[in-house]
């Protein structure tokens, strides 16, 4: 008898193998679809349905059950909502100030929203930093709706994954602007960690708020922290483990006190050579798995990582999905889950969004070579 999609997701998750490799499309805001790709991708399936914006500066859509059920995808999103008391606001015709005071303005031709003003950019002291107001973790808007939600959910046989906040590193960067974070770690990181330390402060009392209401219902709670690059990760690992691990153990420790949900972390880029001190924070899975970027290779992570780690996306978004046939986006698939399938821990995605860019013939043609070379035993 075929699983249940829970079945099978956790199965995939525990390091066995299911019947097939799950799918994912939408269940977190990276691992989904840019809204102007998915008005392509309604009209294509004849579905009709309001646009609904989960993330606003990334511009990824909310992905609509009956498409969700038509490609067969097994895991759904569940997430919080903003501050009451710091609500975003518009800036000018163009922009928003979000919750932070971070200012972001889309242009006219361009597909997101950019930071065009950090409120901590230039010149700060630790004390700017300790009198900068951050919204009121409390706020009932994070948790308003959010177990009634889970509690929906858990009529279905989907896998459920709880949105978590941000970590720390990419949302410092947007309070101190991305020119002086950099600067900071050279010249002065005694700054850089008292914003670090501000910032996983607040988020994990965040995410202890969110898990309190539904950490007994979930079966992935996902985080997310930019920490690599094109060639590597952003910072030199030995700096990694001096500066940045610390405040990350704190926030997964806090994750790990009020769930026995699988962890989930995002992380663009080449971050081979953090991926053991991941593993050492309690971290299960790893989002996009950028094998695009350098040592992201899928057999050389497999082999590295294989028994610790489920890779959770890895079907190319830089080449293959945007730029290839049908023909190539399915050798594509075949590939990848050679590489990462065998034994579970894997569960197939694009690498982040789909993009407007990406044909939908690609799309399906994703989904429809998961079907066909994702059925266990993989053949390899």
């Amino acid at each position: 008898m075929p699983l249940s999609h829970r079945e099978r997701v956790i199965k995939a998750l525990s390091h066995k193998e299911p019947d097939r490799v799950p799918f994912d499309l939408g269940s977190t805001v990276d691992s989904s679809i840019h809204i102007e790709a998915y008005r392509k991708l309604k009209k294509h399936l004849n579905f009709t349905a309001e646009d609904r914006i989960v993330h606003t500066f990334m511009q990824t859509a909310g992905v609509d059950e009956p498409i969700l059920e038509k490609l067969d995808i097994d895991l759904r999103f569940a997430g919080g909502g903003g501050p009451d008391s710091r609500p975003s606001q518009p800036y000018g015709k163009d922009g928003y100030i979000d919750e932070y005071n971070v200012v972001r303005r889309k242009s006219s031709n361009g597909l997101y929203y950019d930071v065009v003003k950090s409120p901590l950019a230039g010149e700060i002291t630790i004390k700017d930093i300790a009198n900068f107001k951050f919204p009121d973790a409390s706020d009932p808007g994070y948790t308003r709706g959010l177990r009634e939600r889970l509690l929906e959910l858990r009529k279905t046989d989907y896998a459920i994954v709880l949105r978590l906040p941000n970590v720390y590193v990419g949302s410092s960067q947007f309070l101190r602007g991305f020119e002086d974070w950099f600067i900071d770690l050279a010249k002065d990181q005694k700054l850089a960690g008292a914003l670090f330390d501000a910032v996983v402060d607040h988020t994990s009392a965040i995410a202890e708020q969110l898990l309190k209401i539904g950490g007994d219902l979930i079966d992935v709670a996902r985080a997310s922290d930019d920490l690599g690059t094109q060639y590597g990760p952003q910072m030199p690992p030995e700096l990694y483990r001096k500066l940045f691990k610390p405040r990350h153990k704190k926030f997964f420790d806090t994750v790990r006190k009020h769930t026995k949900a699988f962890i989930l972390l995002h992380s663009c880029g080449s971050i081979h050579s953090l991926l053991p001190d991941i593993i050492d924070l309690g971290v299960n899975a790893i989002h996009p798995v950028q094998v695009s970027a350098k040592d992201m290779d899928s057999a050389k992570l497999k082999r590295d990582f294989g028994d610790k780690l489920t890779f959770w996306g890895g079907i190319d978004t830089q080449r293959v999905l945007p730029r290839g046939t049908p023909e190539e986006v399915r050798a594509e698939v075949k590939n990848r889950i050679h590489d990462f399938a065998p034994g579970g821990g894997y569960i197939l995605a694009a690498v982040h969004n789909i993009q407007p860019d990406v044909p939908v013939e690609n799309v399906i043609a994703m989904y429809e070579a998961g079907k066909e070379y994702g059925k266990y035993p993989i053949k390899v």
